[in-house]
């Protein structure tokens, strides 16, 4: 009985412990921030404290505005304003300043 709870004891410790996981079990842990409804409207700038985009796993591609007063606001991956805010906080696109 001993060796039994011992065996079972450790099984249950690999189980938890094992990255490895099924395809069709990874498909349905999708990651807490996705977005699926949008703001149309720019807001000013001076009340943005952050931009980050969505996991990759979302069904929308979209950016997440988190204001000053720490509200989170979803815009669309093709919303302009939202691109070319992250682009700026970000710098992918560069500072376009010339040394």
């Amino acid at each position: 009985m001993k060796t039994l709870c011992i065996t079972l004891g450790l099984l249950l410790l690999i189980a938890c412990c094992c990255d490895a996981m099924p395809t069709a079990v990874q498909i349905n842990m999708a990651p807490g921030n996705c977005c699926f409804s949008f703001y149309n409207r720019s807001i000013h700038v001076k009340r943005v404290s952050n931009i980050t985009k969505t996991h990759s796993s979302c069904p929308m591609q979209a950016f997440i505005v988190h204001t000053i007063r720490g509200k989170q606001i979803c815009y669309s991956g093709a919303f302009q304003w939202a691109l070319d805010l992250y682009n700026q906080l970000h710098n992918t696109e560069g500072s376009g300043q010339q040394q």
